[in-house]
């Protein structure tokens, strides 16, 4: 979301600067709303100095016990245009405020231009892939000869796009969560948030999925709240509507939670195992900071994230995303992409991205310096958020990486003691 003021003076620039990023969003409606809340600003604002003046007229017309009747009629009628006026630009406001919040952020100056993937660039990469003595199986194909994935049980229970894992898939998710948490909490710095799985609109609104992403939330039927599609939004909402002491900054969050998206644009794609459910389980880390920190932050977040494949001993990558292919808020996303044997191709199990200030507008996310300092300002902090992991996705590469040619497979080191001590799956 855009200041105003700075979106009227800058509006030719801000769409120039956008390109094709902002290729859906109605410039010359804006212009219009912008040009006509102005002229009804000004409009209100002289029928309010004639209706001020007007009043004092007709006080003084009593006083001097004079005829006020007419003077009073036309008051009247100025009073009932204010109305109108008012109407109208409330309107106008919230038509305004409404396409202001549909114009993505502006990217980092760093952000190579693009207008898809193509354009993306490779920031680097870590480990190789693994020397499979067998062709290597998909891991819809594994879990289901382990017997700790079933997805026509899932099917029966909920519908496509949903999994059941059991025995030791169950608690191969359950000890990749508990090793991400523990990771961040004890070697990274970051707080543990227990966070609601439902949030409000408002909370949506300030961390850009509404209004623009709707239809691929799940909403409730007979209440105004949403399933959460990733633990970003109700973590950066901890701090919506408050002033934070600078002193504070940065302020870092973990949070595991499951996750719900309809993917409601991704008919056909990933149509069978687990890289894109309707429900599934992720691991998010969540900054506040001052914005001469955020970028710092950014690479810091992003580390952080690779130290749990790295851990894992998986083989990945790091892309830094172009201008098409960044997220709707983010002004700069480095993409997390981890190897997959059975596709000999990477995917994506994390985004790290900065958002300057753009939702700290939206939700009022404010930080000030201390408070004897004489000249110390009310500015927006930046906020910074990424996967630290894709649960489900994580489990996948351990599937396909770790696999053996009698179909078992090994479990990472640092899983093990999570596992009870446990080496190896095997068919259950």
């Amino acid at each position: 979301m855009y200041d105003l003021r700075h979106l009227r003076d800058n509006l030719d620039s801000t769409r120039e600067q956008l390109g094709p990023r902002g290729a859906d969003v109605p410039w010359d409606n804006l212009r219009t709303l912008i040009e006509q809340r102005r002229a009804l600003t000004t409009h209100v604002e002289q029928l309010r100095s004639e209706l001020k003046k007007g009043s004092e007229d007709v006080a003084k017309l009593k006083r001097e016990k004079q005829p006020a009747d007419a003077a009073m009629a036309a008051m009247k009628a100025v009073g009932e245009r204010i109305k109108t006026i008012e109407d109208e630009l409330r309107g106008a406001e919230e038509a305004l405020t409404d396409l202001n919040l549909r114009i993505p952020n502006l990217p980092h100056a760093s952000v190579p231009a693009g207008n898809n993937e193509s354009s993306n660039v490779e920031a680097r990469r870590w480990g190789s892939p693994p020397t499979l003595t067998a062709p290597a199986k998909s891991h819809w194909d594994l879990g289901e000869a382990l017997g700790i994935l079933d997805f026509d049980r899932a099917a029966k229970i909920a519908g496509a796009r949903f999994a059941v894992l059991t025995g030791s898939g169950a608690r191969l998710e359950r000890a990749l969560i508990n090793y991400m948490l523990d990771l961040h909490t004890t070697q990274h710095g970051y707080r543990e948030v227990l966070p609601p799985l439902l949030v409000n609109r408002t909370s949506m609104t300030a961390t850009g999925q509404l209004p623009k992403f709707e239809d691929d939330l799940f909403r409730l039927r007979d209440e105004d709240y949403f399933l959460i599609p990733t633990a970003e939004v109700p973590v950066t909402n901890l701090h919506r509507d408050e002033i934070l002491p600078e002193t504070s900054l940065p302020i870092r969050y973990t949070a595991y939670t499951p996750c719900f998206r309809r993917e409601a644009g991704s008919y056909g794609k990933d149509t069978r195992g687990l890289i894109r459910l309707h429900q599934f389980n992720k691991v998010e880390l969540v900054v506040f900071a001052k914005p001469e920190q955020s970028y710092e932050e950014l690479e810091r977040l992003t580390g952080h994230a690779e130290a749990i494949l790295q851990g894992l001993g998986l083989h990945y990558r790091v892309i830094t995303l172009c201008t098409g292919d960044m997220g709707f808020s983010a002004a700069k996303t480095y993409d997390i992409e981890v190897w997959l044997p059975s596709q000999n191709h990477f995917r994506e199990i994390s985004s790290c991205s900065n958002f300057e200030g753009f939702q700290a507008r939206r939700g009022s996310i404010r930080y000030k310096g201390p408070a004897g300092k004489k000249d110390a300002k009310t500015e927006f902090v930046h906020t910074l958020n990424g996967s630290g992991l894709a649960v489900g996705r994580t489990l996948v590469a351990i599937l396909e990486n770790y696999q053996q040619p009698d179909g078992s497979i090994t479990i990472p080191d640092v899983l093990r003691p999570y596992m009870g001590g446990l080496e190896r799956i095997l068919k259950e």
